[in-house]
């Protein structure tokens, strides 16, 4: 996952290049990523917005 950058492609281009980097991980690495997308969906969920 170290080749993992910011970039702002063709969206087929951002697919086949995340397709490729999710085939390179092994099971425990997906894992790990899905639950820190979880994780992080629940932080977002639950947090109290700031009013302006």
């Amino acid at each position: 996952m170290n080749e993992s950058k910011l970039n702002h492609d063709d969206p087929s281009q951002m697919e086949a290049r995340y397709i490729n980097e999710v085939k390179k991980m092994t099971p425990q690495q997906r894992y790990e990523k899905l639950m820190a997308i979880i994780q992080l969906s629940y932080i977002l969920k639950t947090a109290k917005q700031k009013s302006i």
